[in-house]
């Protein structure tokens, strides 16, 4: 059985040797699955690390036996995530927050209203993602995590201001490079993290002891 949960000829044996490409069409029917629901942020954990790890297409297997099967194209790319998410809106806010798959792309097309784009729980099956922005007045803001990262050196601005509020460690592996395209009129655009993120992260630390 593929690592699609298809019968595809000789590939279909068991201890067939994985190549690259079948643990990356795993990962991402495992990470589908997880913006559907179908599995919790540590069974994900748990499977992306043993697919990354598998040695053989009958292991890749047994890692989606119990997962629907999804339809791939030719180039490996699982149907089910878009390549392209456009957004034409005006005045009403946007947002994408919790369980939502990232595109390869976006095209948003907004005026006078409020984008929120959150990364802290979305389900990221590329590397990265080009937001294609035509936006006038409000606020983008972009929500990042841990290997997250925004890139905006190549998006113009009129009476516009970027602020990153998200410096990543210098030794954090990325997971995702978002690059900002196009323009941003009259209002700014805002990179920071979670604040359940910092609240934690504040509950944590000790407090200084007297006179120390």
């Amino acid at each position: 059985m593929s690592p699609t949960g298809k019968h595809s000829g000789r590939s279909s044996e068991p201890e067939m040797r994985a190549s690259h490409a079948d643990r990356d069409r795993v990962v991402e029917l495992l990470r589908v699955a997880a913006g559907d629901g179908r599995l919790t942020s540590d069974e994900l954990d748990q499977r992306v690390e043993a697919a990354l790890s598998a040695r053989t297409v009958g292991e890749l297997a047994g890692l989606t036996a119990d997962l629907p099967a999804l339809s791939v194209s030719a180039g490996g790319v699982v149907a089910e995530v878009k390549d392209v998410l456009r957004i034409d809106q005006r005045w009403s806010p946007v947002r994408r927050e919790g369980r939502w798959v990232v595109p390869r792309r976006m095209e948003l097309f907004v005026e006078w209203c409020e984008v929120t784009l959150d990364f802290t729980q979305a389900v990221i099956t590329h590397d990265t993602l080009q937001i294609d922005l035509d936006m006038e007045g409000k606020t983008l803001t972009l929500i990042t995590g841990p290997g997250v990262v925004v890139d905006a050196d190549a998006l113009a601005l009129e009476f516009s201001r970027v602020r990153n509020h998200r410096a990543p460690d210098p030794g954090e592996p990325i997971t995702l490079r978002v690059e900002l395209v196009g323009r941003k009129r009259h209002g700014r655009v805002v990179v920071r993290q979670s604040r359940r993120t910092a609240g934690r992260w504040l509950r944590r630390k000790p407090l200084p002891l007297p006179g120390g």
